[in-house]
């Protein structure tokens, strides 16, 4: 018996844990929340038809407005209807910024925003523009609050 606690205490020592500070983090940077969980969660529930497609492809007229307009594409095919109109919307909330957020389209754009003083945060949602999915794919601060 004290050879198998011996064996034991050997293998939990040498486990390696992820660091939590520099390259490689779990998670990207501090503050970045990322919500796949949730997205393949919904889908799962889609695809076994615990919901209709009018659940889960339910984007606004201006959502789908800005995605047409003031958006990248994705990188992907949209996880519904397989087409390649899947577009990544950018909105950016924070001082001096209208209340609604302000959608970003360019790199350009929010590095002018991460220079300003205050907390901007984006929001990066996917839309697709034929079937109307949309789901918020991740949030992350574009700066830190600058002291004072």
């Amino acid at each position: 018996m004290a050879h198998v606690e011996r064996l034991v205490l050997t293998t939990l020592i040498s486990v390696q844990f992820p660091s939590t500070r520099g390259e490689g983090r779990p998670g990207g940077a501090p503050g970045v929340v990322d919500y796949r969980l949730d997205r393949r969660r919904l889908l799962r529930a889609f695809r076994a038809g615990s919901l209709d497609r009018e659940d889960v492809c339910d984007a606004q007229i201006e959502l789908l407005r800005v995605a047409k307009n003031y958006s990248s594409a994705a990188p992907v095919r949209c996880p519904v209807c397989d087409e390649r109109s899947l577009r990544h919307v950018r909105f950016v909330f924070g001082p001096r910024l209208p209340a609604n957020g302000r959608c970003i389209n360019s790199a350009a754009e929010l590095e002018r925003l991460a220079q300003k003083s205050g907390t901007y945060h984006c929001y990066l949602v996917e839309v697709c523009l034929d079937c109307r999915w949309n789901h918020l794919l991740s949030t992350f601060p574009l700066r830190s609050q600058r002291s004072a």
